[in-house]
């Protein structure tokens, strides 16, 4: 089995360098990676080489390209080497040799062909005699500068693959010295250790590759998640963002109307409405620290909020609350205030233009993992506020459209839906608000 190029051993070596070789080229074009490439262009010379072991041993082509596959295998192999070590950065003076060695041995090439045409194979053969002992020590010197200087498990398989086929390649070689009668006597050809050191190197290469391959998911997946957080950071800052223009917009309302009460003189009126004000800026700094709040919370505010504006509408009006009994309140989470806005809405812009009994209800309710808002005023309805303020039905109120802002940051669009609708009918007036979105 060992004396025989034409035997299965040989053959699934042969065709197992190949077949890495077209892997390896198929990764490169994918990724573009040239430790892929030089890997390639290592193995296609590698395999054509020992191909010539099954042609006629008079094959012109081999005369000529026996000894510059070699070389241009060798050539990639360092090239590889570098790449895989980043010797530019881990070696820098010993990364000036290996260009070095890599042009040297490029240049090889044509110079053996050029011998092959003026002076024979024979001579080829002396030539390579000289190179080849030459080739090793530096070899030999250079995987010891990597193994000392290069702390690295990739740089340690590099160095033990490369040291196992220069080991058993020089033992194939050792049949120029000694002939090849002790191998025939062992029951093996020469070239059998260059094959073996061949599949032996590239199996242990392949692991190098893959752990690399694997490192790099890794990489990937690690970088996915940083750029996950910098995202719900960024997610946050813009909620922050627009918490922080939302909340001057209120204040601004409410100090205009303890500018009412105190250009009307009346102090009793001031003084509870400063009072109660006061408790509302307490609550709105202490949750502008976070760009949440549990939805307990938030119709605390709101409870706050309402009474503040019931105070300034002459003769006053309705505030109900109704909330399912299956809703968490102090397990949802809610942007602070959201629901401000579309409470101010109803009262600015419905029930202070209607005569008579004004009302405003809050509605929750829950359908599996949908909750939903429904802000009911019996105003003049939505449609006639925009007739009479001459406003754009495209428009929207600022603080609507940056709580709808920050519902969906904070829940990343999962079916955040804000509807608008005038319910006007015949003597009956108001506008319900219904906002939705999906809680975890």
């Amino acid at each position: 089995m060992f004396l025989d190029y034409h035997s299965e051993i040989f053959s699934w070596i042969r065709g197992g360098l190949f077949t890495l070789f077209v892997y390896h080229m198929c990764i490169y074009f994918q990724n573009k990676s040239r430790l892929y490439l030089y890997y390639s262009l290592y193995l296609l010379p590698i395999t054509l080489y020992l191909v010539k072991d099954v042609l006629p041993g008079n094959s012109m082509f081999y005369q000529y390209f026996n000894y510059p596959l070699q070389f241009m295998a060798y050539a990639a192999y360092v090239s590889f080497g570098r790449e895989l070590l980043d010797t530019r950065h881990t070696l820098l003076r010993w990364d000036r040799y290996f260009e070095i060695e890599t042009k040297i041995l490029l240049a090889l090439v044509p110079i053996f062909m050029i011998i092959q045409a003026f002076f024979g194979y024979e001579f080829q053969e002396k030539m390579f005699m000289i190179i080849a002992p030459l080739l090793t020590i530096f070899t030999i010197v250079s995987m010891y500068v990597v193994y000392v200087r290069i702390d690295d498990s990739s740089a340690k398989y590099y160095v033990y693959a490369t040291m196992l086929y220069l080991i058993l390649a020089n033992v194939s070689f050792s049949e120029f010295i000694i002939g090849s009668e002790p191998f025939e006597k062992a029951g093996v050809l020469p070239m059998f250790f260059l094959y073996l050191g061949a599949i032996l190197q590239v199996m242990i290469i392949s692991v190098i590759i893959g752990s690399i391959i694997k490192r790099i998911e890794q990489k990937s997946k690690n970088a996915e998640v940083r750029l996950a957080v910098k995202l719900k950071e960024m997610e946050e800052l813009k909620m922050t963002a627009l918490q922080s223009q939302m909340n001057p917009h209120f204040l601004f309302n409410s100090l205009n109307s303890i500018n009412n009460f105190v250009l009307k003189n009346d102090v009793e009126k001031a003084s509870d409405y400063i009072t109660k004000f006061s408790k509302l800026i307490r609550v709105i700094l202490n949750s502008s620290s976070s760009p949440t709040a549990t939805l307990s919370e938030e119709l605390s505010i709101l409870q706050l909020y309402v009474k503040l504006e019931q105070m300034r509408i002459a003769g006053g009006f309705d505030y109900e609350v109704e909330v399912s009994d299956d809703i968490p309140t102090e397990q949802i989470k809610v942007p602070p205030l959201f629901l401000q806005p579309y409470i101010e809405n109803a009262i600015w812009h419905g029930i202070t233009k209607k005569e008579g009994y004004k009302l405003i209800k809050l509605t929750i309710t829950r359908d599996d993992n949908i909750i939903k808002f429904e802000i009911f005023d019996n105003g003049i309805g939505i449609d006639k506020a925009k007739e009479n303020e001459h406003m754009s039905h495209k428009r929207k109120f600022f603080g609507a459209r940056a709580t709808e802002d920050r519902i969906k940051i904070l829940y990343q669009d999962r079916d955040v839906k804000v509807e608008t609708k005038d319910i006007s009918n015949g003597n009956k007036t108001g506008t319900v608000v219904t906002v939705s979105f999906e809680i975890e």
